[in-house]
């Protein structure tokens, strides 16, 4: 009965804590960009939790979705993938919404992606996003100007 029990509590806790991350993710606002002519949503991190956690721990990523990065300062920024299980594109965004470069990221690395200049923003998406739609360096996105400033 008593080890019947300890499971019954262990499996309540781990629920209450996938609902808590879900809770929290859904928290993050959202917006609609535009990148030649492709729509697309992105959850916005713009405080440092945000950035911090990132994609880490979600298995997928729908289709024409993505996580954009909001950074304080104009930097040249990197991203990595440590505890991120999904392959990942990153298009580093200076302040006037211009990509500066692209890089392909593998799951579960500790190896730095860095932006080629400083830049404002980052924009995650499935791998091989920006590609399949002929998004190169240069592109300009829009929607940028209604972001949130960074916290």
């Amino acid at each position: 009965m008593k080890k019947s029990r300890s499971l019954m509590y262990l499996r309540a806790l781990l629920t209450l804590a996938a609902l808590a991350a879900l809770t929290a993710r859904a928290q993050m606002p959202e917006m609609v960009l535009t990148i030649a002519g492709n729509k697309l949503t992105a959850e916005v991190a713009a405080t440092d939790p945000e950035r911090t956690q990132g994609l880490m721990h979600r298995r997928m990523l729908p289709e024409n979705r993505g996580m954009l990065f909001v950074f304080r300062a104009e930097e040249k920024h990197a991203m990595w993938m440590l505890n991120t299980y999904i392959p990942l594109s990153v298009a580093f965004i200076d302040r006037a919404g211009v990509i500066t470069n692209i890089e392909d990221m593998k799951p579960h690395t500790r190896d730095a992606h860095p932006a080629v200049r400083p830049v404002k923003f980052a924009l995650e998406m499935n791998l091989g996003w920006f590609a399949r739609h002929g998004i190169k360096a240069g592109t300009k996105i829009e929607g940028l100007e209604k972001l949130p400033a960074a916290r």
